[in-house]
């Protein structure tokens, strides 16, 4: 079950501009703010729409900022069906909300796995080919050496036995150490809200599973071939703290797509647009003026 919003999003940051919309299979939490032109953000694997939670005020008074919660994150409910979890069914499932909602995002921004699913998104027709995607710490190719197959298969493998996720979400609470979790995982250190955020999220099996069925159906070997077909602009942003992401893979993504650029941050990990949320939302809103 997804976290229940009454308990355990009582206190979700944002709160007050969360909704809950109902798709064909999937009942969406998502956070609707400000007025102008649609930005969509997407979160990366085992997150939530918290994950931008400082940086959607900064953009809401020039904006109109769009965060789901991804299927199987979160407060997002709905069957633990599979396809939800890889690239194809995120993006389904995405567009549908979009389609709900009446929406066509002029600026697609994820972060880490959310990226792909927005330059997916493009790359696919389901938005406006020409449609300008951002990503900070981009997850697109797959990683060097033999993590690449190794680490699909183990998710896979913990996924399918049902007791591995409630095994893994009473640790993480019984530790309640998100803070050297992600210091550890991601190289980044975020505010206190997105801890507790994170800590609850952990804590959850839903979410959980939701985030080993994503990995394990992650398949960035096939869509790394597709970048050459991205041509509309596209600006990466990666930190040289990031312990999650390789930088090389990111400057790797960056030279097959014809219209991109990558911008490197000297400090800051895996999280970076948490850790540095008034830089991000700078960034964001220049990289769409340069392109209206």
């Amino acid at each position: 079950m997804a976290l229940k919003w009454e308990l355990d999003g009582a206190d979700w940051p944002n709160r007050e501009q969360s909704h809950f919309i109902q798709t064909k299979d999937l009942n969406f939490h998502v956070q609707i703010m400000g007025q102008g032109p649609t930005l969509i953000l997407v979160h990366g694997t085992g997150s939530s729409s918290h994950s931008w939670h400082r940086i959607m005020p900064l953009l809401a008074n020039k904006f109109t900022v769009v965060v789901p919660d991804l299927p199987l994150h979160g407060f997002t409910g709905g069957p633990p069906i599979r396809r939800f979890a890889g690239l194809s069914g995120m993006v389904e499932s995405l567009t549908c909300l979009c389609n709900v909602l009446n929406i066509t995002p002029d600026l697609l921004v994820g972060h880490s796995a959310g990226a792909a699913i927005c330059l997916e998104m493009v790359r696919t027709g389901l938005v406006p080919s020409n449609t300008p995607v951002m990503a900070f710490n981009p997850a697109l190719t797959p990683f060097p050496g033999p993590a690449a197959k190794i680490f699909p298969r183990m998710a896979k493998t913990l996924m399918l036995n049902p007791v591995v996720p409630r095994i893994f979400s009473s640790v993480a609470a019984f530790s309640g150490t998100p803070k050297h979790f992600l210091a550890s995982s991601t190289g980044s250190y975020p505010d206190a809200i997105s801890l507790s955020c994170y800590g609850k999220l952990f804590a959850n099996p839903h979410h959980t599973r939701g985030a080993l069925a994503m990995m394990a159906h992650w398949d960035l070997v096939s869509f790394s071939d597709t970048l050459d077909e991205i041509t509309c602009p596209v600006h990466l942003i990666h930190s040289r703290g990031d312990l999650s992401i390789p930088l090389v893979s990111v400057e790797e993504a960056v030279t097959r797509m014809p219209n991109a650029r990558l911008e490197i941050w000297d400090r800051f990990g895996h999280l970076a647009h948490e850790e540095a949320p008034k830089r991000a939302a700078l960034a964001i809103q220049d990289f769409v003026k340069s392109h209206t």
